[in-house]
């Protein structure tokens, strides 16, 4: 599998001004020209994470930000490495038989559609309905590559799960991904009865870009008079566009993702520098008032921690609901590495437990 490695990590939140000059729009655009190195090291990581790391060197993935997006696309990815930890331990990497996918068009762009993943077991009574957004920075990645989250939310909630495909940059820039994601929400909700679920029980998740997505759509909802989701979990969610939180400083040599990364898809995902202030990816500058509870899930070892610590503040100041949480010892991209990395299987409980409550009242 390709693809993923680096969900959402997008827009350089510490970005130079030369490296905002807009990028073609084609993804055999050349890079920018790459930051000066930081000296600081990471947190050492949990020992099962840094296994996961280390399989995932073993691979030879070149540096995203040294590479044009169609390179960058083909790259192995922190999936495939922490499947190369399952295969290593005898742990089946097929397919979880107990849900089964069905990929259906929302709109006319061959992106624009979503994978609807449909507990096997057959249910008298209207499922509960998640809609999802997988990271990449918006440029690389798909919902092949973000497939473990979507199996386990539908699997142990019971619930249909749509996993949203979007436009990629620099093909379609800001703002065509949060475009579909909205768009494809409403087609969720038109659209949730026809396939066994309850509109009325619905809620966003994401991860990276997505997990912006999750609560940029739940904005849209409030403001077009949708139905507003039951809540919204945002797992590692790019958030804050200002250039020096502690994390883009402690965690800037971090891996998968390191702040030199988030440069490169602030370039290619960008028309100018007035995107980055834009409240849909800034959100701790967006009205957030209104919106429904919400569950924020951190890595210790990523540049983009400090975007869900401080959207999380922002939350609570507007009257919302919130929990957030940091799991120490694990890295960006480890919500999805459940069956290898303990400090993930921890993650995936307490959202899952969050879910289940907020579809329960």
């Amino acid at each position: 599998m390709k693809y993923s490695f680096l969900t959402g990590a997008v827009m350089s939140m510490g970005l130079a001004a030369s490296a905002f000059a807009q990028s073609a729009p084609s993804p055999n655009a050349a890079p920018p020209p790459p930051p000066k190195p930081a000296a600081t090291m990471p947190p050492v990581p949990a020992a099962d994470m840094q296994a996961v790391l280390t399989a995932l060197a073993a691979l030879q993935p070149k540096p995203i930000e040294t590479l044009t997006p169609v390179k960058a696309r083909l790259q192995p990815s922190a999936a495939d490495a922490a499947k190369a930890v399952m295969r290593g331990r005898g742990i089946s990497t097929a397919p979880d038989p107990a849900v089964t996918t069905k990929d259906i068009p929302y709109g006319q762009d061959p992106w624009q559609f979503a994978r609807v993943y449909m507990p096997a077991q057959a249910s008298s009574a209207p499922r509960p309905v998640i809609v999802y957004y997988h990271g990449g920075g918006w440029v690389i990645a798909d919902v092949n590559a973000y497939d473990a989250t979507p199996r386990l939310l539908a699997k142990q909630l019971g619930a249909i799960v749509v996993s949203v495909e979007y436009r990629h940059a620099p093909e379609a820039k800001f703002p065509a991904q949060h475009e579909d994601a909205a768009a494809a929400y409403g087609w969720v909700l038109a659209n949730a009865a026809t396939w066994g679920g309850d509109p009325r029980r619905v809620a966003l998740a994401g991860e990276s870009a997505g997990g912006n997505l999750a609560v940029a759509t739940a904005i849209y909802a409030r403001d077009n008079g949708m139905t507003m989701p039951l809540h919204v979990l945002s797992v590692y969610p790019i958030a804050n566009s200002a250039k020096t939180l502690p994390s883009r400083l402690d965690s800037a040599n971090a891996k998968p993702l390191n702040t030199p990364m988030l440069d490169w898809f602030g370039y290619y995902y960008s028309r100018s520098k007035a995107d980055q202030q834009d409240p849909r990816i800034n959100l701790v500058a967006a009205n957030l008032r209104g919106l429904p509870p919400t569950t924020i899930i951190n890595a210790q070892i990523d540049p983009l921690r400090s975007d869900g610590e401080t959207v999380a503040t922002a939350l609570r100041s507007a009257g919302v609901k919130v929990e957030q949480r940091t799991f120490e010892g694990v890295t960006h991209e480890f919500f999805g590495m459940g069956k290898v990395v303990r400090g993930a299987y921890d993650a995936n409980l307490y959202a899952i437990a969050k879910l289940k409550t907020a579809f329960k009242d």
